[in-house]
């Protein structure tokens, strides 16, 4: 039996913005399968919806892939793959793998021999490191940062001198309720020649991307509010 094609799906990183960011590529993708694994399978089923591609959602199977999913389940996810139908990986916002747990799905479709296509489309960190006019060369993806105060100002303390030692631009993002307190300590513990960015509500009609010195973001108050944001910086 030929077995399935798994494929990598971006979705959405602002809200209404499917629309503006699909490519045609994931157009087909989605119009020939039927089978998703999803981080949460309401949003993979709103995102669908709101591309507006005639497509019925009754008949698609969902399974969920999260932090609540054990990893002896995980190959079961691939189980339509392996019957030989296509099967698509969502994430929740951007690209499937990249800080998203459809990485374990995704290697466990390497070790059956799947074919693995994964689609371009939108992803907040690259978008925010490409709009930076931070050094793309050679980058670090932390993800998030400590939540306990003295291990975060730690922790962007040995960030920002690896910044500095390898010429290293730090990438990581935060949950938006935290958002605003995370760029208050990184205005208190980055060195003032630090170059900071902080970019927020990518592809979203709110979009805002600004780059400059810790010092000169230390002039004027900044509130991010509830709104998904990425940070970067680089020492100088």
């Amino acid at each position: 039996m030929q077995k399935g094609v798994v494929y990598l799906i971006p979705s959405a990183i602002a809200a209404g913005a499917g629309r503006a960011t699909l490519t045609p590529q994931v157009a087909a993708a989605l119009q020939q399968t039927h089978y998703y694994v999803a981080e949460h399978a309401r949003e993979a089923r709103r995102f669908i919806s709101s591309l507006k591609l005639g497509i019925a959602l009754e008949p698609l199977h969902f399974t969920e892939l999260n932090q609540h999913t054990a990893a002896t389940g995980i190959g079961h996810l691939l189980q339509p793959a392996l019957n030989g139908h296509n099967l698509g990986v969502l994430s929740d916002a951007g690209c499937p793998g990249i800080a998203d747990p459809g990485a374990a799905v995704i290697r466990e479709a390497h070790r059956q021999k799947l074919k693995v296509v994964p689609l371009a489309g939108p992803s907040s960190i690259l978008l925010a490191l490409m709009a930076s006019g931070l050094p793309g060369q050679n980058f670090r993806f932390t993800g998030y940062l400590p939540i306990n105060a003295k291990e975060l100002k730690s922790k962007i303390q040995w960030l920002e001198k690896q910044s500095r030692k390898d010429q290293e631009t730090q990438i990581f993002i935060e949950t938006p309720y935290r958002a605003d307190k995370l760029l208050q300590q990184l205005l208190s513990t980055l060195h003032p020649t630090t170059l900071l960015t902080v970019a927020k509500d990518l592809t979203g009609a709110n979009e805002e991307i600004i780059t400059q010195p810790v010092a000169d973001w230390q002039k004027k108050k900044t509130i991010i509010g509830k709104t998904p944001a990425v940070f970067l910086f680089m020492a100088a």
